[in-house]
């Protein structure tokens, strides 16, 4: 089956939706966790607050994925957890691309910048995430 096939049945699948708006509603928790911790530590400057931030709203996200949204699908807490990371890890760097081009290139506020970063970086998230760190 081909890969633009298997996509139109993945799409066709009503759980993958539950599971994509679960992942959304752990994201906004995540966002909001990320960019207050990231605000408050803005005293030690943005790309370390961002540093910062990162692993505690990934900490937060990783539990409540595997308790919630990919409940069904839980397997080694180990195992998950570093491919969880793993993924995070990717994203995180991807989301300091953004942050960099955002805030040091065009000048955006912090905030902002670090809120677009996180929105564009999301599908990439749960991709790896239900497709890796979480598939059955």
């Amino acid at each position: 089956m081909s890969v633009s096939a298997r996509a139109a049945e993945a799409l066709r699948q009503r759980h993958n939706w539950v599971q994509l708006t679960k992942f959304g509603v752990v994201g906004a928790s995540g966002f909001i966790i990320n960019l207050a911790v990231y605000q408050a530590l803005l005293g030690i400057g943005a790309h370390r607050a961002a540093a910062v931030s990162f692993v505690v709203s990934a900490a937060s996200n990783y539990w409540w994925n595997r308790h919630w949204t990919f409940v069904g699908q839980k397997g080694s807490f180990a195992l998950q957890g570093a491919r969880f990371y793993a993924v995070s890890l990717v994203a995180f760097v991807v989301n300091q691309f953004w942050l960099a081009v955002f805030l040091d290139l065009i000048g955006l506020g912090k905030l902002v910048s670090q809120a677009l970063a996180i929105i564009l970086v999301t599908p990439l998230n749960f991709l790896g995430n239900k497709l890796w760190s979480f598939r059955h």
